[in-house]
Parts: structure tokens; C-alpha cells; sequence
């Protein structure tokens, strides 16, 4: 049961919470929704990330749909899992090598899409978590 009483706006769960502040649920959800589908990186990539962060993020929620299929994971997948796992262990704290890493299989727009995602899905992970949802 989450900390606080759902409000009357959004579609799910988690929506309902933020929903208090009905801008704040909006924007977030309208940047959450830019962020999943298909933009630079593929969403059934940014998927399997969002499945590793939520493994330790604390959202039970979010670890709730499921862990991260290493079926679907092809090369570009599993080194961006992998740079996710980094950043859960070192937070902002990551070495410049490990972005050697990244630009050998990624972009400079393939990194910062990822680097984005992997910030607000972690930042939304930890909503949940606080709120126990």
C-alpha cells in the first residue's frame, strides 16, 4: 500500500500519485512517454534497462514487470545493460574509460539519449520506492 492516498488524475498507479500536482504528473508523464518509445535508441533496448535499474532501485512496482531478458539482448542491448549496471554501482561516478566503452557500439546522441533514460527511470524508481508502491 502506497504512503499516500492516490489522487482522482492519471491512468495508473503511479500516475495517481504524482497526480496531486496535476502539471507535475503531465510533464512527467509526457517525458516519460518521449523517453520509452523508439527515438534514437530502441525502445526493446531502453526496455531491458529499464528492467536492470529496477532490480535495484527499489521500486517493487517496477520490479514487478519482470527482470531483464538476456534473450532479447543483442550486442548494442547488453552494453547498454551493462553501463547500467556501472551506474548503479558507481552513481555519477563513472570513469571516462567506461565511456570509451560506450563509444565503441554508441553515438554521442545514442549516449545521451541513454544517459537520460537511465536518469529519469531512475529518478521515477525512486518515487515508487519512496512511495511504496
Amino acid at each position: 500500500m502506497a504512503r499516500i492516498v492516490e489522487s482522482n488524475y492519471g491512468e495508473t498507479p503511479f500516475q495517481r500519485l504524482l497526480g496531486h500536482n496535476k502539471d507535475v504528473m503531465e510533464g512527467w508523464s509526457q517525458l516519460g512517454d518521449v523517453l520509452e518509445k523508439n527515438g534514437i535508441l530502441k525502445s526493446n533496448l531502453k526496455e531491458q534497462v529499464r528492467r536492470t535499474l529496477a532490480q535495484s532501485n527499489g521500486c517493487e512496482y517496477c520490479k514487478a514487470k519482470g527482470k531483464p531478458d538476456t534473450g532479447k539482448f543483442d550486442e548494442k542491448t547488453s552494453i547498454a545493460v551493462g553501463f547500467a549496471e556501472v551506474f548503479l554501482k558507481q552513481k555519477g561516478d563513472i570513469a571516462d574509460s567506461t565511456f570509451d566503452v560506450l563509444r565503441e557500439c554508441f553515438t554521442e546522441d545514442e549516449i545521451s539519449e541513454l544517459c537520460a533514460f537511465i536518469s529519469f527511470t531512475t529518478a521515477s524508481q525512486y518515487f515508487g520506492a519512496i512511495m511504496k508502491l
